[in-house]
């Protein structure tokens, strides 16, 4: 498989509100849905429909949840053969409020995600990219990024996790988006200009060939190296939910360096991917197709 998606799986509750509650505020619900998700289950979707054959190391439960998220990957073209179904563990669910604004809020249950074991992530040799979020227990993508046998490792460090920290040195593309740039950085608040933005993500390079990039929402995202930095600019989009927007970014942009694309050319269909991912409900069934990308670019 050119690309391994070490991550979480979760079956996402999602409600739909005019306005997110503030904390006290009891707010109407309009509607509620199941769809699968979870930011492991969400870039191996991504991926897999940007067309790169994509396998998934996970755990999930023995039940409905869990089948859920089982037909969803294989609906998308994943390779399940590393999920691994444990007894006695509830598969992971998110719980999240869409408002029409399209902005949202989220409150995850690891469940069996949190029980997913560094020998599940063990004889990876051969993969072009490994790709993995915080979701899942740090020591397992430790392991594998450690194992890598010379695959393009990508951490997207989400959620920010001091203990995150640690698979610094062993990643070679690092994603954050701005809150979660400060939160490594040590800073108070999230940088808003370029400049600050840069000089942040440089603290978090320890080494020449490492590369940070800064996911900035509806403004693109940036590239970030010791010397230099690549902008791409955000596209518009008629946005209706942006649950998962930033891993259909990750999952596209390890699919196209999977084929040998440049990071500047990778980040440039991840952009468009991203955008397109929010112009329809849920996370993973909004994923877009090869075909939808290369439209949107053009």
């Amino acid at each position: 498989m050119s690309v391994c998606v070490i991550g979480s799986l979760n079956l996402d509750i999602v409600c739909r509100v005019h306005a997110l509650p503030a904390p006290g505020e009891t707010v109407a619900g309009l509607s509620v849905s199941r769809v699968p998700g979870g930011k492991g289950g969400n870039q191996a979707a991504a991926a897999a429909r940007c067309g790169a054959p994509t396998a998934m190391v996970a755990a999930i439960g023995q039940d409905e949840a869990g089948e859920i998220m089982l037909a969803s990957l294989k609906d998308a073209g994943v390779d399940t053969g590393r999920v691994v179904a444990l007894p006695g563990e509830p598969t992971g669910q998110a719980f999240i409020w869409v408002s029409d604004a399209g902005e949202n809020s989220i409150v995850v249950a690891g469940g069996a995600n949190h029980r997913l074991t560094p020998d599940q992530a063990s004889d990876l040799a051969g993969r072009k990219v490994l790709l993995g979020q915080l979701e899942t227990p740090v020591a397992t993508l430790q392991a594998a990024f450690a194992r890598g046998g010379g695959a393009i490792r990508i951490l997207n460090a989400a959620p920010a996790l001091d203990e995150g920290r640690a698979l610094l040195p062993l990643t070679d593309i690092l994603i954050v988006n701005e809150t979660e740039l400060a939160r490594y950085a040590d800073l108070a608040a999230p940088p808003e200009a370029l400049e600050d933005i840069a000089v942040a993500a440089r603290t978090l390079i320890g080494r020449d060939d490492q590369t940070v990039i800064v996911t900035l929402g509806k403004a693109g995202a940036v590239a970030v190296r010791r010397a230099g930095l690549h902008r791409v600019e955000g596209r518009p989009a008629k946005v209706v939910d942006t649950t998962g927007a930033g891993d259909c970014f990750c999952g596209v942009l390890a699919a196209r360096l999977s084929e040998g694309a440049s990071l500047e050319e990778a980040m440039a269909w991840a952009n468009a991917a991203a955008g397109l991912s929010t112009e329809k409900p849920g996370a993973a069934p909004s994923m877009p197709t090869r075909a939808e990308i290369a439209a949107r670019l053009g």
